[in-house]
């Protein structure tokens, strides 16, 4: 179980906090029923309602600063989706937004960037399945490293950018 205060990433909802834990009250709902109250922290005024035994939902811990930078590290050798036509490809991206796996959220972010550098040397614009499911993968993945690292989603990328920079330049001395 969860402790008021606590981060965690619940399903498509990203990043929430913990508000509250205890019974429903209102009418229509077991009152014996325990429930967390939760904030998602990038979606202002909307909270979440769900049983402290939710299994229809992901619902786990936000990864530790030292799971965010092993995994920013890793970035570049974390495999692609690989899928031979866009149907397929949309359901695998769908199917990996929903695990709110982080390493199948950089899969989908490796996957569509590669095709973006593809279709534009082909003169073609990002497919929008690409750009959708990316900006959806960049969201969640910054959102919870945010958290992880303790600074605002919006230097997340950043923040990447200059650690894998460092780490080429660690490894090419």
């Amino acid at each position: 179980m969860f402790s008021i205060g606590e981060y965690i990433v619940y399903g498509m909802n990203g990043v929430c906090r913990v508000e509250e834990i205890g019974p429903m009250n209102m009418s229509g709902v077991e009152s014996d029923k325990i429930y967390y109250t939760l904030l998602p922290l990038y979606t202002r005024g909307s909270r979440v309602f769900t049983p402290v035994d939710n299994q229809k939902v992901v619902m786990r811990p936000v990864i530790s600063k030292q799971e965010a930078c092993e995994l920013i590290d890793n970035m570049k050798q974390i495999e692609q989706i690989e899928v031979a036509d866009d149907k397929h490809r949309e359901l695998a991206y769908k199917e990996a937004v929903k695990s709110c796996d982080c390493k199948e959220l950089i899969r989908i972010i490796n996957t569509a960037c590669k095709r973006r550098e593809e279709r534009l040397a082909q003169g073609k614009k990002m497919s929008a399945c690409d750009e959708r499911y990316l900006k959806q993968a960049q969201d969640n993945l910054y959102g919870e490293f945010a958290v992880s690292l303790k600074m605002e989603k919006g230097e997340v990328e950043d923040f990447i950018t200059h650690r894998m920079e460092l780490k080429n330049m660690a490894s090419a001395s």
